[in-house]
């Protein structure tokens, strides 16, 4: 595994910190059947931490952001929400993009069982299908307001397909298609 773990804020990044980054990510490693390559940021606050853990493989980025009051917690936890993440969307990414090459190869499939349970869990829950009306930016932003969601699809006056959504900030968002 290729590990480039860094500190900000002012955090020195001692080699116990990156020895406990090291042998965490190799549960993560395990999973793999190449090596990878993991990028860390601690990060101090004045009262948390945060560890940002980043790997990318072929055609994807995954990636896991924790806060926790001691530094070593949050790399727990940033190591278990990558693994849950790797072990939920697994049989999902093999399917959906067994044609790009290598992907299917990445993983290794001795640490896996994909069971009922997995599957259950990439199977949508509801399926809807909406119209796509032309909207200016003003109606599509009262009509998600109207339906009180937090995004909103249409088609723009020029018919491309858009979508409105609410920021974190309270702002709203504009993604366009080409």
């Amino acid at each position: 595994m290729r590990l480039d773990v860094r500190g900000k804020n002012g955090l020195e990044i001692t080699p116990a910190i990156h020895n406990y980054v090291e042998k965490k990510l190799k549960r993560i490693e395990r999973m793999f059947s190449q090596e990878i390559e993991a990028f860390v940021v601690c990060k101090v606050y004045a009262e948390l931490t945060k560890v940002e853990i980043t790997i990318p493989i072929k055609f994807i980025t995954i990636r896991a952001e924790v806060e926790d009051k001691d530094l070593y917690a949050a790399i727990d936890l940033a190591v278990d929400k990558l693994e849950a993440q790797i072990r939920k969307n697994k049989f999902k990414m093999n399917r959906s993009l067994q044609e790009r090459t290598g992907l299917k190869d990445a993983f290794r499939n001795d640490d896996f069982n994909i069971d009922a349970l997995e599957r259950e869990l990439i199977s949508p829950v509801k399926k809807k299908k909406i119209k796509l009306d032309i909207l200016s930016l003003e109606e599509a932003l009262t009509q998600m307001d109207l339906l009180g969601h937090d995004f909103f699809i249409y088609r723009n006056e020029d018919k491309q397909v858009c979508v409105m959504y609410l920021r974190e900030d309270g702002k709203y968002g504009l993604i366009e298609t080409e």
